[in-house]
């Protein structure tokens, strides 16, 4: 059996630890790991706090800031470009925005080393991509969950990396996305604030957390409801926490419909009439997409804003909703 990417979490950054360079506080804390391995995880791009790689290895770290290390398999497999359509909404020399499709890996990992955004960005780009990421992620500033569709923007050169990298850290960025969930909120719009952090009872998922995590804040919006039983929501990100919209918006009972990691069981209680109860419960993955991403291009200084509409799947999703009778 090959082994899989091990996954760690660092303890949270105590005050007396505020200002230690990161190398340095990741030895300290992950006796495993000697700071020469540590630097090469960092120069790699296998460290990042909620999903935004950090490539500095004497990045100061802050009191409260946990870091996922990512520890890769002894043998690490070199992605290779293939020959994959994307679907490109803006690229210059610098960088460019790609609208990612539902189902499609950003990078590869354990069980899904070709088919990836990865392995598209190689052939596309012909080796003008940022290598902070390291050989398995080149230009990926961000991510988005396969299951999610829309945008993301992506780093042609090291500046630029480091440019939009500033920005995510800073939360900057503008992010608005369209989910379709269980339930209409009330209220029809609303702030939801609470920390998150991986979930104690499984680390697969993250949790609103009482102690610990890091501050997280979704501004929701209700756009549509469907006779009290679904709705979809516009929800703009003021953090960009991982799992960020999945886990604030379980929390009131608004999930995702088709979310398979955080839904809980509506298909025995559904009020739909059976047509749409099948389809709402056959539906393939969470109804979310990034739908807006804006940030200043790194070297022109200028505000970009890109629009990608509701892909297929949940425009006959919201489709079969309004028919109901």
């Amino acid at each position: 059996m090959e082994n899989e990417t091990q996954i760690i979490q660092s303890p949270e950054v105590d005050q007396q630890d505020q200002g230690t360079r990161l190398d340095k506080y990741l030895s300290l804390c992950l006796p495993n790991q000697s700071r020469s391995q540590i630097q090469r995880l960092i120069k790699d791009g296998h460290i990042s706090i909620d999903d935004i790689i950090l490539s500095d290895a004497a990045y100061k770290v802050k009191a409260g800031e946990s870091y996922t290390v990512d520890i890769p398999e002894a043998k690490e497999a070199t992605p290779t470009a293939e020959n994959i359509p994307l679907d490109i909404i803006y690229e210059d020399k610098s960088l460019l925005v790609v609208n990612k499709p539902a189902g499609m890996t950003v990078h590869p990992a354990a069980g899904a080393w070709s088919g990836t955004l990865v392995n598209a960005l190689l052939f596309h780009c012909q080796g003008e991509l940022s290598g902070i990421g390291g050989v398995k992620r080149p230009g990926i500033v961000h991510r988005i969950d396969k299951e999610t569709s829309g945008l993301l923007v992506v780093a042609k050169n090291d500046a630029a990396h480091r440019g939009l990298s500033v920005q995510f850290a800073e939360h900057s960025i503008e992010r608005r996305y369209y989910a379709v969930v269980y339930g209409v909120p009330q209220p029809l719009s609303g702030r939801i604030e609470g920390n998150i952090g991986r979930s104690p009872y499984d680390r697969k998922k993250m949790a609103m957390v009482s102690r610990g995590g890091k501050t997280a804040v979704t501004n929701y919006e209700t756009l549509e409801g469907y006779h009290n039983a679904a709705a979809t929501l516009c929800c703009k990100l003021e953090t960009g926490r991982t799992h960020q919209i999945r886990v604030h918006l379980s929390s009131k009972g608004w999930n995702l419909i088709g979310d398979k990691v955080y839904v809980k069981n509506h298909k025995s209680s559904l009020p739909f009439p059976p047509e749409a109860k099948e389809y709402v419960n056959s539906f393939g993955r969470q109804a979310l997409h990034a739908a807006t991403l804006g940030f200043i291009h790194p070297e022109s200084g200028k505000w970009l804003e890109f629009h990608s509409e509701l892909p297929e799947d949940m425009r006959k999703l919201q489709q079969v909703l309004r028919n109901w009778k």
